[in-house]
């Protein structure tokens, strides 16, 4: 059994030994919610993750280390995790391939109603919409899986090695309390059950939306309201599946004052912005979660030991999916929010933070918790004001 290395105390907190919790004794693997299941030998610990068929595996532990670890960094675990991947690869193209089919469908759909109708395909809203569906649930995932599977194909016990950093940080990361994060999407759960049961139903977010007219007659107010709501479920479920990714990590490496006051006054830019090039209303969280992650990708470059950069690639191809996204469905998705808060939060980053050859966290300091309380209690008043419109309060 190969013992994991001692790894020096001046390295970021996920690459140290105590990142994880202590190991049991014996061997063993812990899944996603924490459940602890020891195994007798390494080769039932093998078995386990050779016919791990839901990625559940987590992390796992052997008698050579103290501490719990990723299965890539036990050499001996090469073969079974090989297995592994390579059956959640097929099942990941199986899966996909169908999903082109049935969105690829869809598309077709949209395309002959629009010829039935003798509609122009560029300005056909129904056909844009078939279109950023099939891109977004078959089109990306379907590529995602190619790639895994072309990688798999150069997959050798040096390249799982290299992988070790990225995972270690991946992990590490979702271990992570970030209490301030849950906070935002419990306020964005409020606004969207207010919104569900509002007396004028779906109409409801044009008393508290971005309505252009409104601002611009005095109504600044809105700026602060629509960023907390949305214009149907899926708008909703996609926002909160950033939300939970991009504020963990920005609130995990960077503290939680800066997650809130990135949030707000990338929100704040995003809807000047959107007020000044896009004449319809906008609701949506995006604006401040695009400027979460432009100020991720500063501020991870300016503390460029923090985080391994594979994982801050991601980052990047958030920004161009995002893009992608937006040139797509440029009719009904509001690119001036997307790229005004994404460049509020780079700007935010770039003031804010100086470069650093620290691979430690940042600390909070007393101006930033108290800049931080007063957003905190701005972004409550604006969910509380947004709720009271909505509900039809005034």
């Amino acid at each position: 059994m190969t013992a994991t290395p001692e790894i020096s105390d001046d390295a970021p907190v996920w690459a140290r030994a105590e990142a994880f919790p202590a190991a049991p004794d014996g061997w063993g693997w812990t899944d996603r919610k924490g459940g602890q299941h020891p195994v007798s030998s390494l080769e039932e610990l093998a078995g386990s993750i050779r016919e791990d068929r839901s990625s559940a595996i987590d992390l796992v532990w052997t008698p050579a280390s103290p501490r719990m670890v990723v299965p890539e960094e036990i050499p001996e675990l090469f073969h079974a995790l090989f297995h592994a991947r390579r059956r959640w690869t097929a099942a990941d193209l199986e899966h996909s391939h169908g999903q082109l089919k049935i969105f690829g469908a869809g598309v077709a759909a949209m395309v002959a109603m629009a010829w039935w109708k003798d509609q122009p395909l560029l300005t056909s809203t129904p056909l844009g919409i078939a279109l950023l569906l099939f891109v977004m649930f078959a089109l990306i995932p379907w590529y995602q899986a190619w790639k895994r599977g072309r990688e798999l194909h150069s997959w050798t016990p040096e390249s799982m090695t290299a992988a070790v950093a990225p995972l270690r940080f991946e992990t590490w990361l979702d271990l992570q309390r970030a209490p301030f994060t849950r906070l935002f999407l419990v306020l964005m759960t409020l606004t969207g059950l207010a919104q569900i049961f509002s007396p004028a139903g779906h109409s409801s977010i044009v008393t508290a939306g971005l309505v252009k007219s409104a601002y611009l007659h005095g109504e600044t107010w809105r700026l602060f309201t629509a960023p907390f709501l949305h214009g149907n479920e899926l708008h909703w479920f996609m926002n909160m599946g950033a939300l939970l990714y991009l504020g963990r990590r920005l609130e995990v490496l960077a503290r939680w004052p800066h997650l809130v006051v990135v949030f707000l006054f990338s929100a704040w830019v995003g809807g000047e912005a959107s007020a000044r090039f896009v004449e319809t209303m906008s609701v949506g969280a995006s604006g401040g979660l695009m400027g979460w992650l432009g100020f991720l990708l500063v501020f991870e470059t300016l503390h460029s030991r923090l985080v391994p950069r594979s994982s801050r690639r991601r980052l990047l191809a958030g920004v161009a999916l995002t893009a992608l996204i937006g040139l797509i469905g440029y009719r009904f998705i509001d690119n001036a929010a997307h790229a005004g808060g994404l460049l509020a939060g780079m700007i935010y980053g770039i003031i804010v933070f100086p470069k650093s050859s620290s691979p430690h966290r940042p600390q909070s300091t007393l101006t930033d918790r108290v800049v931080g309380g007063l957003a905190l209690a701005a972004t409550l008043a604006s969910v509380g004001f947004a709720i009271w419109k909505v509900l039809g309060r005034s």
